[in-house]
């Protein structure tokens, strides 16, 4: 199962992403957090990105296309994946499309998570508290926010075209939001 899952920031991609990880024995891989262990291991690659991700910037295509097709090369990943975070705009998925015809492993559905704004600015304040992310202030977060409705909300009409997207709610009980994502994806 070779999966995408999507969805504003807040939205649960990445405990949801983690369950099917688990439910299907795939990884689970998220540009953010690849990102987020280079920053705290204080790596040539971590400096770069905190450069972006302390001003609410995202990381530039090339620099995350690079990390996301050596990951995808990588032998756990050889039967499925589930990918959060990526791709997070037009170029990116025609850079996805072309990793994928190379690799020859074309991918299987695209989950969609959508929850209401005011929703996920409390997740993500929460988060925040949490975990002590210094990319998570009100700023930031209203920042990238912006920048997925601008720039990443439009791709999933791509892969509604291409009858790949699997949409579903982001709120509520989340083992109720994984049963559906697994229903929804075994009925395809």
């Amino acid at each position: 199962m070779r999966l995408l899952i999507m969805g504003p920031q807040g939205v649960g991609k990445g405990t949801q992403a983690a369950l099917l990880a688990e439910h299907y024995g795939i990884p689970a891989i998220s540009t953010g957090d690849i990102f987020r262990a280079n920053i705290k291991g204080k790596t040539e690659l971590g400096l770069k990105v905190i450069a972006y991700t302390d001003k609410g910037e995202l990381v530039p295509d090339e620099l995350t296309n690079s990390i996301v097709k050596d990951r995808l090369a990588q032998s756990d990943a050889q039967n499925g994946w589930i990918l959060d975070g990526y791709p997070r705009n037009a170029s990116q998925v025609a850079a996805l499309d072309a990793m994928l015809a190379e690799l020859g492993t074309p991918l299987d559905a695209v989950v969609a998570l959508d929850a209401d704004h005011d929703v996920l600015m409390e997740r993500i304040a929460k988060r925040a508290a949490e975990q002590g992310r210094t990319d998570d202030t009100p700023e930031a977060i209203a920042k990238r926010l912006a920048t997925y409705a601008k720039e990443t909300a439009p791709l999933l009409d791509t892969y509604k075209s291409r009858g790949q997207l699997v949409a579903i709610d982001g709120v509520g009980d989340i083992d109720e939001i994984q049963k559906s994502i697994v229903a929804a994806l075994d009925a395809r």
